[in-house]
């Protein structure tokens, strides 16, 4: 199988390159880089873009310019017990693609221990927010003999599992990091052929059984996974993820030329820890989600369900993308036919996909492009959110040109390969998975029934009213950090701040008894919004003993102009104040996505204040009494304030 087949081929991406790298504007070349880490690539080509964009991106992270540059700056520190050097550049450029800066720092070699247990200045001084732990089978493998018993098998992999937690938390201990363990990858061939796995301590059991103990205990200890080992059993990495040879040479675990998929693999981890995931699936319909042209067809003549090869292999797919969305992915449609011709096509009796599950349905003439913005703007999120499944290749031609933004994955030929392809490219790779998540794609289309319903009134109070709108906010516990952190590190738009913190920074504030860090619940007559705000408030040296910094305050844009903030803010207030708190102080950080909460403070009755000794010079602080009189009224009622 070709690695990151999901990519489209460029005409000639060695010319392109050296071409982008003519450019002496360095955020112009970086971003022709980004777009061109895009296209299907080896192990030559990678190392050629990051050969220029890796010097790029360094300079950025020196001036403390990525954002400028649009992108998220994040440190990776490797841990690792093989050579992991020439996988570094295909980890930068696929993060490039994804709009991360990525610095890497590697420990020496077979020092992952030392560098988590005692101190280490370097990785001290680099201060990582992710630690990546690249294990591999034949480091301290365990010592058992082939007889071994079930019970002293399972004593030994405890013990080495026991071993990688203290490891975990050392990390997340010393240095507040999200801990992304590698799963181990067998490396040596079965002993007893089928019979392998009946042996406890066969090489094959004990690391199946070692990397199943792994994945409970990361579940249990809030650890990410690069997962290697099942990456590699469903062939993703071909005949294996390493070459013998190699390893005897080098001790190489991953070949050379299989480092554009691994470092696609870790990127994607790494995109999602700092919020970058994709969250929308954008379907075309005709051969998409239906063998035929409804139009043309008509209801009876479209293939779809049992009967027929090609009628099962959209059911199929239809089957895929229904996981999704029960998994939290937001549904659009959008596709050149009449509205009323492709809504019939939904009354199909084998259509698994429902309207009601689409949050965003846009069905005309306009060219495709046009009608994406508009989904993106009807869903209130950014095109870099989307991803668009269309059969025709001239329309994904178009997208990827009109609108580079947009992910459009190049479809295999028979819509039997699409729930694999999709799979495959890791557009929607998260780290947590919550009831709120599984809820959210019949969220957004009960927000596009709320503006529905705005729509058709010209009393703005009385529709507020008639919501029915119940606000809960709670102090952040192990129930909420999940879902707090993914909102911490996904919101651009209605964020203060923009700062990002991993689960472990959110569980160490939420912890101190002199912080306010709270998870905001919404409710009304249409369903649960789930968790839509986050309020992190701590004491600061660069301000008064007696005033409360809001370090963050992010709400989801799906309760966008219904008067949360005043509610929240009521809450923030009270606890505040009961805590002993004379003022509240906010601090506004602009980038090029949060200009709608500039005036956030102000409006809520702040006033503008100096800024504190240290804060970042494009900052703006406000100021809050506790005393003052509410600014501005809500119609929420607001439950454990």
């Amino acid at each position: 199988m070709e690695q990151l087949f999901w990519l489209p081929i460029h005409a000639d991406l060695g010319k392109a390159i050296g071409e982008a790298r003519q450019e002496t504007d360095p955020a112009k070349c970086l971003n022709a880089l980004a777009n061109l880490a895009g296209y299907r690539r080896d192990f030559t080509l990678t190392n050629r873009l990051d050969r220029t964009a890796g010097k790029l991106i360094a300079d950025l992270v020196a001036k403390d310019a990525c954002k400028t540059a649009g992108l998220t700056p994040l440190r990776v520190a490797i841990l690792s017990s093989h050579t992991v050097d020439h996988l570094l550049p295909a980890l930068r450029v696929a993060g490039l693609h994804r709009r991360l800066a990525i610095s890497v720092h590697v420990a020496s070699y077979g020092m992952y221990r030392q560098a988590l247990l005692m101190e280490d200045p370097e990785m001290a001084a680099f201060a990582p927010q992710l630690v990546v732990l690249a294990l591999d089978a034949r480091d301290a493998p365990l010592q058992l003999p082939l007889e071994s018993a079930e019970e002293d098998v399972a004593a030994a992999v405890q013990d080495k599992v026991a071993e990688l937690r203290k490891l975990w938390f050392a990390a997340k201990k010393r240095y507040a990091a999200q801990v992304v363990q590698q799963t181990l990858v067998p490396l040596d061939s079965p002993v007893f052929g089928s019979f392998e796995a009946l042996v406890p301590a066969a090489p094959y059991a004990v690391i199946e059984r070692l990397n199943t103990a792994i994945r409970e205990a990361a579940r249990q200890d809030g650890v990410l996974l690069l997962d290697l080992a099942w990456q590699a059993a469903q062939g993703c990495y071909g005949k294996g993820v390493g070459d013998p040879v190699r390893w005897h040479q080098a001790k190489q675990l991953v070949s050379p030329h299989l480092a554009p998929l691994y470092g696609d693999q870790l990127a994607r981890v790494a995109a999602a820890a700092a919020g970058l995931s994709r969250k929308c699936l954008v379907l075309d319909l005709d051969n998409t989600l239906w063998g035929g042209v409804i139009g043309d067809d008509g209801v009876e003549g479209i293939y779809l369900g049992p009967g027929t090869p090609s009628g099962e292999a959209f059911l199929a797919f239809q089957q895929y993308v229904t996981l999704l969305a029960k998994r939290g992915i937001i549904l659009a449609v959008c596709s050149k036919n009449d509205m009323a011709v492709a809504d019939a096509a939904f009354k199909h009796p084998d259509m698994l996909l429902k309207r009601a599950d689409i949050a965003a349905f846009v069905a005309n003439w306009e060219d495709k492009a046009s009608n994406l913005r508009r989904i993106a703007l009807m869903l209130d999120i950014g095109l870099d959110s989307l991803v668009f499944v269309d059969d025709n290749p001239a329309e994904r031609d178009i997208v990827r040109r009109e609108l580079p933004e947009v992910e459009v994955p190049e479809l295999p030929e028979d819509v039997s390969d699409y729930p694999a392809c999709l799979a495959a490219a890791g557009y929607f790779e998260t780290i947590s998975f919550t009831s709120d998540d599984a809820a959210r794609s019949r969220s957004y289309a009960s927000n596009a029934e709320r503006k529905a319903s705005l729509s058709q009134t010209a009393d703005i109070e009385g529709y507020l009213r008639g919501l029915d709108m119940t606000l809960t906010a709670t102090l952040v516990g192990p129930a909420e950090l999940p879902r707090t952190t993914q909102l911490i590190n996904k919101t651009n738009q209605f964020n203060l701040t923009t700062k990002r913190y991993s689960e472990a920074e959110v569980a160490r504030l939420a912890e101190d008894p002199s912080a306010l860090v709270l998870a905001v619940r919404l409710r009304d007559k249409f369903g649960d919004n789930g968790l839509i705000s986050v309020v992190l408030a701590r004491p600061d040296a660069s301000v008064e003993p007696d005033e409360l910094l809001i370090d963050s305050w992010l709400m989801s844009c799906r309760v966008l102009g219904r008067q949360v903030e005043q509610a929240v803010l009521e809450v923030v207030v009270a606890r505040a104040a009961e805590a002993g708190w004379s003022a509240l102080v906010g601090e506004y950080r602009p980038t090029a996505r949060n200009s709608m909460v500039a005036e956030h403070y102000a409006r809520l009755g702040f006033v503008n204040r100096s800024a504190p000794k240290g804060a970042e010079s494009n900052s703006v602080f406000w100021r809050y009494n506790l005393g003052a009189a509410p600014n501005g009224t809500h119609f929420i009622k607001v439950e454990n304030p």
